[in-house]
């Protein structure tokens, strides 16, 4: 039978749209493989400083090879905390006998068709990524989208990809250069590495790029400028920095500059400098800038709120809020076990600096508004408004004082104070 050219093409097309159904249907899903994964908690933190401690680069010689061993549970935090920041998406890992199995879930990309889509094919992208080892790095073994397996060559340029669209070019390079071996196993893999001589200042330069160098510059300027018309004492208290750098990043968003990006700069700013330490710390190329003179800054008539308050705020407005609590706690779990004892009232300071960094981001123009009025009253901004009362909050408890009477973290004697204390949070204007 003759086919005319409009039937060839009907068919053609027809021919190409079972090919899209077949698609849609292999790679969306009802379901994700990865729900959503538990939260980072204080023990995984501890873990972590404890790696970082014994395997510091600043303390490691050029050359000298080392080898790290990493649990799976660690791995599995650190993917996870990526890929939800840049991907808003779940991820799970697997480690096994010389291979690796990352398994992740993510939404499917909103359009007009997303619900239509949705509800004949799915909603869910899941994704997984074989990798086994060499007898250096290792490769990718095999890759899945949905029930669709595809070429290993294909991850390889989504991965580049990637690695190019959030700007992670130079850390892969100084990764590639930096680990000689990775080794998989049961629950765990073990990463041999040597730092070359320049590795440290590298690593440093990777961290900030060209347009949050110049946004920080700003602010150590200015925070300079702040420190050197206070009185000549040792302490300043916070809000005397806080406020007025915040009114300088208002004044940069009504210019034109992102409002969030610019807040994020205060934080890490005056984080810095509350720990003593200035931008040339994390970005050799601050080494030339001005250095504030050194002070010690106080909120509520204590020296170390402004750090949990500043660095839990700081945390935050990177979007690691899970982490943000985690390291909060870690901190006062720490000290229970032979350091200054658990303290409520530190927790109220973190929990508070968490939730202005979350504000600091999501909810910027309203935040730098919010603080402009209150400096623009006869009483200016004060430690209330960014901390609740805390001096009726039990602290200083000894790890056995601290289980006796709360019964742990996570514990409903816990549970109740933290929700007593994010009453009291709630309740301030700012930080609503």
């Amino acid at each position: 039978m003759k086919i005319t050219w409009w039937r060839g093409l009907a068919l053609a097309l027809m021919l190409l749209a079972a090919g899209v159904l077949a698609a849609l249907t292999a790679v969306l899903q009802p379901e994700p493989t990865v729900a959503a994964t538990q939260g980072v908690n204080h023990e995984d933190v501890a873990r972590a400083m404890s790696l970082l401690r014994a395997h510091d680069p600043r303390e490691a010689r050029p050359g000298v090879v080392s080898s790290a061993l990493v649990h799976e549970r660690d791995v599995e935090v650190l993917l996870n905390h990526a890929a939800h920041r840049w991907l808003t998406a779940a991820s799970r890992v697997r480690l096994q006998p010389g291979r690796a199995t990352l398994q992740l879930s993510t939404p499917a990309p909103r359009s007009p068709y997303t619900g239509w889509f949705g509800a004949w094919f799915g909603r869910w992208l899941n994704v997984e990524l074989q990798v086994k080892e060499t007898a250096t790095l290792p490769v990718i073994d095999g890759f899945r989208i949905g029930r669709l397996p595809l070429p290993a060559w294909l991850a390889e340029r989504v991965g580049l990809y990637a690695v190019d669209h959030f700007g992670l070019n130079k850390e892969l390079l100084l990764a590639a250069e930096v680990v000689r071996r990775v080794r998989f196993s049961p629950q765990q893999v073990l990463v041999t590495y040597a730092w070359q001589g320049n590795s440290m200042n590298r690593l440093l330069d990777g961290l900030l790029t060209a347009d949050e160098l110049t946004r920080l510059r700003v602010y150590s300027d200015r925070l300079a400028e702040l420190v050197a018309r206070q009185p000549p004492h040792l302490e300043v208290p916070m809000v005397r920095l806080l406020g007025p750098l915040f009114a300088l990043a208002r004044e940069r968003g009504i210019a034109g500059n992102d409002p969030a990006n610019e807040n994020r700069a205060v934080l890490v700013t005056l984080t810095l400098y509350a720990n003593g330490r200035a931008v040339a710390s994390v970005a050799p190329a601050a080494r030339s800038w001005p250095r504030p003179r050194p002070t010690r800054l106080m909120l509520a008539g204590r020296a170390d709120f402004p750090l949990h308050f500043l660095v839990s705020a700081t945390l935050a407005a990177e979007g690691t809020t899970p982490l943000t609590n985690a390291i909060g706690v870690y901190k006062e779990v720490a000290d229970s076990r032979g350091g200054s004892g658990f303290s409520f009232n530190d927790m109220a300071a973190n929990r508070a600096g968490t939730r202005f960094g979350e504000r600091a981001v999501k909810d910027p123009l309203r935040l730098q508004d919010d603080l402009a009025q209150l400096e623009k009253q006869s009483r200016g901004l004060k430690d209330g408004d960014l901390l609740p009362r805390t001096d009726d909050l039990p602290e200083f408890m000894a790890e056995a004082e601290f289980l006796r009477r709360f019964g742990g973290v996570g514990a409903p004697g816990y549970n109740t104070m933290l929700m007593d204390i994010d009453r009291r949070i709630a309740a301030l204007p700012l930080l609503r």
